[in-house]
């Protein structure tokens, strides 16, 4: 499967251009010409390398989920987005079922993901999120699960949910429904750094917390900044405009998110230093997310 080449190209670059909404010029804010978010992501700017995986991807979904439990399914992340590298770089997927997701559906994306992780050296695993239409369309996530599919996700499969969300700008709104749950995840964090007895454990856990915590700084700036970006290095650049006695400590969360350190040091300064501060600066600056059925 990983050899099908020039034509695997062809097909993607060909579905690129069929049934999604697309934006105009992209500001070097990723705005649009009107000021509103752009679409970040585009199946042609999916790196050469990562084709078949995509197309593997798109082949493994609709195999499992056909068009009975399948709404649509969509790509994020850094493939869609033309910045992957082979063997350091995530595949990143999302699914809209027609019904809320059950155990056997997460059970077939267990099933999906250790397939395509197996079958392809040039992806660092394998990660399929599963929601229901409904649930990622409804009105309590209209700032949140529907911005990450409007703005985020890059269509693969099935109609665009993005054609029934609105546009969006880079606001307060946006940044409280987004990342205004930061301090919620603190003593979780706390709990799971306790619980990392490996090198290998300690990794994969700096490496969601560096990226969430670089996440947070930058949408805290967004408003300010007046636009959007998902690169990590941007994202923690522009903070420390905003903010520059906590800059290196950002930039070591925004490395952390990157090539994680094992180093217990570096993940404590994150989890009770600057967790805290930017809890407390985000809920001072943006409110607290209400919490969520």
């Amino acid at each position: 499967m990983s050899g099908r080449g020039d034509s695997a190209v062809a097909e993607i670059r060909s579905a690129a251009h069929s049934g999604t909404r697309h934006s105009g010029p992209m500001s070097e804010r990723g705005l649009d010409h009107d000021g509103t978010i752009a679409r970040e992501g585009a199946l042609d700017r999916v790196p050469t390398a990562f084709v078949p995986v995509v197309d593997a991807a798109r082949a493994h979904i609709t195999g499992t989920f056909g068009g009975t439990r399948l709404h649509s399914a969509y790509l994020y992340g850094s493939i869609p987005r033309g910045t992957a590298t082979p063997g350091v770089s995530d595949l990143d997927l999302q699914l809209a079922l027609h019904d809320e997701p059950t155990e056997a559906d997460r059970a077939d994306v267990t099933a999906i993901e250790t397939a395509l992780d197996r079958a392809f050296p040039q992806i660092n695993g394998a990660g399929i999120l599963v929601s229901s239409a409904r649930f990622l369309l409804s009105g309590i996530e209209r700032h949140d699960a529907g911005f990450f599919i409007a703005c985020l996700c890059t269509p693969l499969l099935g109609p665009d949910l993005a054609e029934q969300l609105p546009r969006y700008r880079p606001t307060s709104l946006l940044a409280r429904e987004t990342n205004g749950d930061f301090a919620r995840l603190l003593p979780h964090w706390r709990a799971k750094a306790a619980e990392a007895a490996t090198d290998a454990e300690r990794r994969s856990f700096g490496r969601r917390v560096g990226r969430r915590t670089v996440r947070t700084g930058f949408t805290l700036v967004m408003p300010r900044w007046g636009g959007w970006t998902s690169d990590l290095d941007q994202s923690a650049e522009l903070f420390g405009r905003y903010y520059p006695e906590r800059a290196e400590q950002m930039r070591a969360a925004a490395s952390m998110g990157r090539t994680p350190s094992p180093d217990p040091a570096v993940l404590g300064m994150l989890i009770d230093d600057l967790g805290p501060w930017l809890a407390a600066e985000y809920t001072a600056v943006h409110g607290e997310r209400a919490p969520r059925p």
